[in-house]
């Protein structure tokens, strides 16, 4: 049987390219340690690698999720914490200045830390974060929390313009954690302060006159509700800190055996490839050989 010049040289170009592509394929996957570079390789186990994946990419969105609204609350409650270590002794002031054997020096040398009180409480309700945002506006993030208004009467000057709306923050599937703060209500005790300090200030005060004992009861009250406010607020966010933190080891776990199974499905068998190689190379290297030699054969170099 006679075969054509032109259909043999096809048939071994055929076979060399078919060749060498293997090799580039082993190759590259030895190169990767990857056994599935495309779809093709293995349609069933890519298309599980790719759902593997989506879900790798979900699961470290909540992960980093997590992890920038734990930075946010751990930073809002040692605000929330240093206010309460504020409050308690600015109480205890206001509880000595109701004694009523105080005389007027007395009561006036209770201003000035009143006075830092006051303004430490303000500076710290109206603080901001490394972005700039307002830590307790509630979701008006721009603007300060605690205006005051030096034209209003006495009494009145402060006021919470914030709002007390989520900014609800997805960390698991149908999971969502508050990632701000309001500090509704500390306006009052802002007020009250001014009027106190207003009434101690006032010559001749006396913790026995029966309108200064209302105005510091009154504030009394006021560092009562304060305290409620902000002590519930730091007890929320140490539990939420905790979900937080089992929530996050848990998303770890799913990582970590999601990672696995990829691993699994796509590593590549070393010595199975190593070998694929071999022979592959060997049959290139013959197809060459033969070719070479066929190609210097002629009809005469058998007559």
């Amino acid at each position: 049987m006679r075969i054509a010049t032109s259909q043999y040289q096809s048939t071994m170009n055929q076979s060399l390219q078919i060749n060498q592509e293997r090799i580039t394929h082993l190759t590259q996957q030895l190169a990767s340690n990857k056994r599935i570079l495309v779809p093709s390789d293995d349609p069933v186990d890519s298309v599980r690698l790719a759902r593997l994946a989506r879900e790798e990419a979900t699961v470290q969105q909540y992960r980093d999720n997590i992890a920038s609204i734990k930075i946010r609350m751990n930073k809002t409650e040692g605000t929330l914490q240093n206010m309460t270590d504020e409050l308690i002794p600015g109480r205890d002031l206001l509880v000595w200045a109701s004694d009523g054997s105080n005389a007027p020096e007395d009561l006036q040398s209770m201003v000035s830390p009143l006075e830092s009180l006051r303004d430490s409480l303000l500076y710290s309700a109206n603080s901001i974060d490394q972005e700039g945002n307002y830590n307790f506006s509630g979701t008006l993030t721009k603007t300060a929390p605690i205006a005051y208004d030096p034209a209003a009467a006495l009494g009145s000057r402060y006021s919470y313009v914030g709002n007390i709306n989520s900014q609800n923050v997805v960390v698991g599937n149908g999971i969502t954690q508050p990632g701000n703060q309001n500090l509704q209500g500390i306006e009052k005790l802002l007020n009250h302060l001014e009027l106190a300090i207003a009434g101690l200030k006032a010559p001749g005060a006396s913790a026995s006159d029966p309108a200064l004992r209302s105005v510091l009861s009154n504030a009394l009250d006021g560092f009562d509700d304060a305290l409620d406010l902000v002590s519930s607020k730091v007890a929320t966010l140490g539990g939420a800190q905790n979900i937080m933190k089992t929530l996050d080891a848990n998303h770890a776990n799913i990582s970590l055996s999601n990672k696995i199974a990829i691993t699994d499905i796509s590593a590549l068998d070393v010595g199975e490839a190593a070998t694929s190689l071999n022979g592959y190379s060997t049959a290139l290297q013959a197809t060459y050989k033969a070719y070479s030699r066929i190609g210097t054969l002629s009809l005469f170099s058998v007559l």
